[in-house]
């Protein structure tokens, strides 16, 4: 449904386009809001979060798209709520490193540059090594251990293939930050294909 006509009928108070809304951004806002939050408060969050599209639906101006309106009121909602549980202050806080990440001293050289060579992929390209199921429940797990900001980066980024400009405005954090950030998640997840390669476990 063109975005235009789609805003039109919302407004409106279109029940139907309001139901397609939903099925179109459901998974995706709760994929965010867990990034953020966890899976304890993540479905609250998002039903907070269509309340909150439903009754401002009528202000939207379309500076952004309109999915970046909808995933920016849901990473709003979920950092208020880790605000309200007392676990942050700023999304920017939470960019830590988890043991064993590729930023440490012993995977680069004081000019950046790596201590070693990445390891080669053993499978005929990486297309193939991460079809391998075991793989991609250690990326899984992976990807749920990370810091909420990396995490919530990299699945904009990577995964929703959103801009660097719209991640920015998602989760309220700089340029330069969202680019660190992506940056550590691939990185660490980097170290477990890795891992993966030489071990064939986590």
């Amino acid at each position: 449904m063109d975005e235009n006509v789609l805003i039109t009928l919302l407004i409106a108070g279109d029940d139907k386009a309001f139901r397609y809304l939903i099925s179109q951004y459901q998974a995706l806002m709760l994929s965010i809001a867990r990034a953020i939050v966890g899976d304890v408060f993540a479905d609250e969050i998002v039903q907070e979060s269509w309340v909150s599209v439903y009754k401002n639906i009528a202000g939207f101006e379309k500076r952004a798209s309109l999915k970046t309106w909808l995933l920016t009121i849901v990473s709003n909602q979920a950092k208020a709520r880790l605000r309200k549980e007392s676990r942050m202050v700023s999304l920017d806080q939470l960019d830590g490193e988890i043991p064993g990440s590729y930023l440490d001293n012993t995977n680069f050289k004081g000019n950046g540059h790596w201590q070693h060579p990445v390891t080669s992929w053993s499978i005929e390209s990486p297309e193939a090594l991460l079809e391998e199921k075991q793989l991609q429940i250690c990326i899984n797990k992976t990807l749920n251990q990370l810091p909420p900001a990396q995490k919530a980066a990299f699945i904009l980024r990577d995964i929703e293939q959103q801009s660097f400009e719209d991640i920015c405005s998602i989760l309220n954090v700089s340029a330069s930050n969202v680019r660190v950030l992506v940056h550590r998640a691939r990185l660490t997840l980097m170290q477990v294909i890795d891992r993966y390669q030489e071990t064939g476990s986590c």
